[in-house]
């Protein structure tokens, strides 16, 4: 699978992820899905509405997910995906993301080390939840080519 997904939308994640920094960020990635492929077309940035530990946890209110999935329909798309950041720890799925993700949606996860983004990756739970595969982040805006 692969997610294309635009440049300046990966600069507004990570704006997002500097901006919440030392607390996790957290949004919904819009678009459509196509076979294998999904593109972004637009974010929904969001509010972590974790309370007791937003430094490494997200929490997306149901009401949140209620509204974006709401407007994106709207405008004939859909709700492909969630991306957050962890501060200070790598770009990959940690147990608490696979507990609490579900099959088919893309995940993308940026490393915000000290503030500053860094890796961006994206990942997709398997059918039977037991792990994540690495999705491939595909710029258009580059003649596909494997994004940073």
């Amino acid at each position: 699978m692969s997610l294309a997904i635009p440049i300046p939308l990966l600069e507004r994640i990570r704006d997002h992820g500097r901006d919440a920094y030392p607390h996790e960020c957290c949004g919904l990635l819009i678009g459509r899905a196509e076979g294998s492929a999904k593109s972004v077309i637009d974010l929904q940035p969001l509010s972590n509405a974790r309370e007791d530990s937003p430094q490494n946890r997200y929490l997306i209110s149901p009401d949140d997910w209620l509204h974006a999935d709401q407007e994106s329909r709207k405008a004939g798309l859909d709700i492909i995906g969630v991306y957050h950041s962890h501060p200070d720890h790598p770009a990959r799925p940690s147990e608490f993301d696979r507990e609490h993700a579900f099959p088919w949606y893309s995940y993308i996860i940026l490393n915000v080390a000290r503030g500053e983004p860094g890796d961006m990756t994206s990942w997709i739970l398997q059918d039977d939840r037991s792990a994540f595969d690495r999705e491939d982040l595909i710029s258009p805006d580059e003649g596909r080519k494997q994004c940073p």
